[in-house]
């Protein structure tokens, strides 16, 4: 079939929604369909169109990264999308900003639509007087809507009542995050690597890592890896200096994919301590590399994180993060956590799983329409 899919990142870009519609996407094209995504020109230099691992990937112009810059991509976009939509059998609309291009591709081309609910702007914004009802005529508008995480599904429920949508755990390719050489020098002997895989945003909580680091620090020999930029990057090198733990904890920045799996089996334990967050397709990576995780109790991470694999913490919480930290750190069995994890993974979260349901669902609203 030819799927035709919108979402405003895509690699080059790193991040969770990136690297989701990323492996989803090659996972169909590499099962011979035909896939093609609506992107953004979201980096200097970046060609307008190209084929990445079967993937057509059509990118055009957006001005900036925020709301009014996501509306003007997402309007901006329609020409190539609906043009495009006129040889599709499917049209998935990955992100809030795709939904309208896919709304209005649809009087082109009468496919059925589906949408992905996937981010905390999903669910900062499901409260407001303006955009709920907004929400109400997107969920209304397709044909199946998915979200990442049953928080999200239970969010969109109850904004339109009378629309299903299903909780569809994001994936994680497990050939590719697998248990690898590391890429990080080893340690000192005693010495323990913590590892945090978020973007330097406020909503990701790493402040309160950082804040907890010297509680940990006291306990046990260790030192953390900051893997991902962000406009708090500044704030929290100062943070750490502050505190005086800037010998203990290194900011890498962002990172290609290529590189994450060899960064992550660097570590003993990878800490997720957000404030907000659907589910992490980071800590799914992270259990994939057999590497235990630690986590905030907030979002989607309870149903991918227990005490098989890691462990719990609340958020905004330095001291029980440091207590969590110290106590996985002492456990004798933490290797034993990290093959539990990747078990779970395999098990539950393969992106081969993820890319066969959507094939489902897409195969049922095709059979409708032929009825």
């Amino acid at each position: 079939m030819n799927i035709l899919m919108h979402c405003v990142y895509f690699p080059p870009e790193v991040g969770g929604l990136e690297s989701h519609v990323f492996y989803l996407c090659r996972a169909m094209a590499a099962q011979g369909h035909r896939v093609d995504m609506v992107t953004s020109l979201s980096q200097p230099g970046l060609p307008k169109h190209e084929v990445m691992d079967g993937v057509n990937v059509w990118r055009t112009w957006m001005p900036s990264r925020n709301t009014p810059g996501w509306a003007a991509f997402a309007f901006g976009s329609m020409s190539r999308f609906g043009a495009l939509a006129r040889q599709a059998d499917i049209l998935h609309a990955q992100d809030i900003a795709s939904i309208l291009p896919g709304m209005v591709a649809q009087r082109v081309r009468n496919a059925p639509l589906v949408t992905t609910y996937h981010t905390s702007h999903f669910l900062k914004r499901a409260e407001s007087p303006f955009w709920r009802p907004i929400f109400r005529r997107f969920l209304k508008a397709a044909d199946y809507n998915l979200a990442a995480s049953e928080e999200i599904a239970g969010v969109g429920e109850s904004i339109a009542d009378d629309v299903r949508v299903e909780a569809l755990t994001n994936g994680v390719e497990t050939d590719l995050f697998r248990r690898v050489e590391p890429s990080l020098p080893p340690l000192a002997q005693g010495r323990r690597r913590l590892i945090v895989p978020r973007r330097l945003f406020h909503k990701n909580g790493v402040e309160y890592f950082v804040r907890a680091l010297p509680l940990i620090a006291a306990e046990v020999d260790v030192e953390a890896v900051l893997v991902g930029d962000g406009p708090e990057r500044e704030k929290l090198e100062g943070l750490a200096a502050e505190l005086g733990v800037t010998d203990r904890i290194s900011f890498m920045g962002a990172r290609p994919h290529a590189e994450i799996a060899g960064l992550l089996c660097s570590a003993d334990l990878a800490v997720f301590p957000s404030l907000m967050e659907a589910t992490s397709v980071a800590a799914l990576e992270c259990m994939s590399c057999e590497v235990p995780v630690a986590a905030s109790n907030v979002g989607g991470l309870p149903q991918i994180v227990n005490d098989s694999v890691g462990g719990l913490f609340e958020p905004a919480d330095p001291d029980g993060m440091a207590r969590k930290v110290v106590g996985l750190l002492r456990r004798d069995d933490l290797p034993t956590l990290g093959d539990n994890a990747r078990r779970w993974v395999i098990g539950n979260w393969s992106n081969a799983r993820l890319a066969a349901r959507h094939l489902e669902i897409y195969e049922e609203l095709l059979a409708k329409r032929r009825n």
